[in-house]
Formats: structure tokens, sequence, C-alpha cells
């Protein structure tokens, strides 16, 4: 069976809109906002990156789709910043293995014109990444805005801010 990315799909992901409106004040009451996941069902990667996020205390709505590419584009992902998922947190959008801490800075900072967060690629080490016995990569958050804008975010060293 084929699945699409339809209308319920993307409804269901701007569900958490309201509460992302509210901001932090709200969240302290009800917990860490919907963090809604769209990832292949042959990436086992991202299952780490899920726990690594529950595990920091998002609840999470994991859709599997055979293709993120769809929600990619509903969330105004930039191609060149493309990892394995996608998901979207506090009217935000993330891409790949964006550590918790760097989510839960920006919905505390909610910075001016920023989109979302990435980083592309796999870094080794990164939340989902993890090989044991390898040392970790040093890799970049990026924030990106609705253009072309890129920042980088925060600096990691597998797991752990630098």
């Amino acid at each position: 069976m084929t699945m699409s990315l339809g209308r319920r799909h993307v409804l269901a992901g701007l569900a958490g809109a309201p509460l992302a409106a509210a901001g932090p004040a709200a969240w302290a009451q009800g917990g860490l906002p919907l963090l809604t996941v769209w990832r292949d069902p042959n990436c086992g990667c991202c299952g780490g990156w899920l726990a690594h996020m529950r595990t920091a205390g998002f609840p999470v709505q994991d859709n599997v789709v055979p293709s993120p590419a769809p929600a990619r584009r509903m969330l105004g992902i930039p191609a060149d910043l493309l990892s394995c998922h996608a998901a979207q947190v506090g009217g935000f959008a993330l891409e790949g293995h964006v550590p918790a801490a760097a989510v839960k800075r920006l919905l505390a900072e909610r910075p001016a014109g920023v989109r979302g967060l990435a980083v592309p690629g796999m870094p080794l080490g990164s939340p989902g990444m993890e090989v044991p016995g390898q040392a970790p990569d040093t890799y970049d958050v990026i924030a990106f805005d609705a253009g072309q804008g890129r920042s980088i975010f925060m600096r990691f060293r597998g797991g752990e801010p630098i």
C-alpha cells in the first residue's frame, strides 16, 4: 500500500501551531510542544533520534512515510540542508539529527526570521548516529530562514554543545 502526504497529514502536523503560538509559558504547564516527524520506514538512525527527543521530554507524532520530501516542501526546508528525516515543533521546521538542546534553545529564544534548524548529512555521533568505539564528529546546527539566509545556531561534538 502506498501512502502519500495528504491534507490530513499536513493538518495533523500543524496541530501543534496553537500551542506554539502560546509560547514557553504554556509549555511549562503541559510540557514541551508536540514534535511531528516524517521519516522513511527503512531508516534505523531516525528511531535513535526519536528516542533522543523523547528522552529530552518531547511528545512525538511519528509519521512513517515512503518519502519525507512532501513534508520538507511543506515546511520550506532548503534542499542543500537535507538529511534523513524532517520534523516540525513549535512552529519551526527541523531537518536531520538536530540535538534536543538546540531545539529547546530555539523554542526558548524564538529568533526573529528563523524558519528552522538543520543538521545536513548524518554526522557521526549526532543523536541517533552514535557508533560505539568511534569518535564523534564536530558539526554545526544551521539556522535557516524563508529565503537563502543561513547561520550557525550552535556547534556540537556528538550530542554535546561546544
